[in-house]
């Protein structure tokens, strides 16, 4: 026999060391338009990189407006410059795929970076 609020005790105690040692991932977001100027892209690129140093994931999204969505090709040249300046701390989880009147793209935290 054994005491069950002992036992409930221990479980919870090994639970709660769990948790503590887990690492937790949030996903950032930055969105962007397609006809974004180059300041406010570096600023948004800037964000971002720092998010990818904290070891978070970003979700970029390129939103579309009226008829913009028939330019899809500008949408894809933003976002393969977006993956290109974040390369060095960040890889690509999820290719850019167009959702509705957004394109989405997933970029991960390098391994060395999420590490520290």
């Amino acid at each position: 026999m054994m005491d069950y609020g002992k036992f409930r005790f221990e479980r919870d105690k090994k639970d709660k060391e769990a948790k503590k040692k887990q690492q937790v991932i949030d996903i950032k977001e930055i969105q962007l338009t397609c006809h974004i100027d180059t300041n406010d892209f570096n600023t948004k690129l800037n964000h971002a990189r720092r998010f990818l140093i904290d070891g978070n994931k970003v979700k970029v999204i390129v939103k579309f407006k009226g008829r913009q969505v028939t330019h899809l090709d500008i949408g894809r040249e933003l976002l393969s410059k977006f993956e290109e300046s974040c390369a060095d701390i960040g890889a690509v989880e999820k290719r850019p795929m167009l959702e509705g009147r957004a394109m989405t793209m997933f970029i991960s935290p390098a391994k060395q970076t999420a590490a520290k």
